[in-house]
């Protein structure tokens, strides 16, 4: 089986025996690529079609906008310059966590609790300078293809119904394909999804002490945790998943996770299935409001995307790098 041919459904990996129910373990051809293996040569070119204005975006946030952030342990990374004469400039960073700012999830950021991590890669070689699940898969080979945006932050206010960030509310698969069918747009294999919930604008507006508030609280806006979302995703074969919040799931579970038994270190959450099981990226705190408003004016939804993590032999995530061109 390879990237252009036929995959199962997810019914179908279910059905799958042992360690490999429910996973996409030894489907790719390139098996630590996971999903991104979706987006086809022919997918990439195709993809040229969604730029039609020449306008490029980044959707990446500054290295030090979340201080505060909803992290209890990272921190924004301290900037040096120094010269050795006076006509030279250097400079590095102390304590910069790669998934401190908008970010994408790499495949060896979280292990299943009941299988392990993706293809069942042993846990002792997950550790520094080790390749195995490292996210310089995709920065040597970057991901790159249609993106598609789902203005759910727009939907919603178009409905006088804003979506209630200092609740931290959960946001159904049902709200997503309501917003879907209202801008007309339909995905197609290897897309990029992008999910704009509004949060990030809304955080960063807040003050200090409102930030900090909100971190203990331990709530933050997301997706609803659901086998049916994990199952659209799948079945959708998007290459990415993303949105402009803080962990793309929602803060903390919902009460009826299917996945408090299987997750339980993770208290329920999915980033277990999409990342350990189905080898599918995720992204969260993108910049996408700029992004939202402009295709919000030309009524178009889609974008060509690039996504070109640092190349750290390794690593378990990294800034995004990411770029769209409409």
């Amino acid at each position: 089986m390879t990237a252009h041919g036929t995959f199962p459904t997810f019914a179908e990996l279910l059905a799958r025996e042992g360690n490999l129910t429910g996973t996409s373990w030894g489907l790719f051809p390139e098996p630590e690529r996971g999903t991104p293996s979706f987006i086809t040569p022919a997918a990439v070119l195709e993809a040229r079609n969604s730029i039609r204005t020449g306008a490029v975006f980044g959707l990446d946030y500054p290295a030090d906008a979340f201080d505060p952030g909803m992290s209890l342990k990272r921190g924004a990374p301290r900037h040096t310059i120094y010269s050795s004469h006076p006509a030279h400039r250097d400079d590095y960073l102390d304590g910069y966590y790669l998934q401190g700012s908008t970010q994408i999830d790499g495949l060896r950021h979280r292990r299943a609790d009941d299988v392990g991590f993706y293809n069942g890669v042993p846990d002792h070689r997950v550790a520094e300078g080790t390749p195995e699940l490292g996210i310089q898969e995709w920065a040597e080979h970057p991901i790159a293809g249609r993106g598609i945006l789902v203005d759910l932050d727009g939907f919603r206010n178009g409905m006088g119904e804003p979506i209630d960030h200092a609740a931290g509310e959960p946001l159904g698969l049902d709200l997503v394909h309501a917003a879907l069918e209202s801008q007309s747009l339909a995905t197609r294999p290897g897309d990029i999804l992008m999910l704009h919930t509004g949060w990030c604008e809304w955080f960063l507006a807040l003050a200090p002490e409102e930030k900090q508030r909100l971190r203990e609280s331990r709530k933050a806006t997301g997706v609803a945790q659901s086998q049916e979302f994990v199952a659209w995703a799948w079945d959708s074969r998007f290459a990415v998943v993303a949105a402009d919040n803080f962990v793309f799931e929602c803060l903390p579970a919902v009460p009826d996770s299917p996945y408090r038994e299987s997750a339980f270190n993770d208290h329920g959450m999915i980033h277990q299935q999409l990342l350990a099981k189905l080898g599918m990226p995720l992204g969260e705190l993108w910049r996408l409001g700029p992004l939202a408003r402009h295709m919000r004016s030309t009524g178009r939804w889609d974008a060509f995307i690039s996504i070109k993590p640092l190349n750290i032999t390794g690593g378990t995530g990294s800034p995004a790098n990411a770029t769209a061109i409409v």
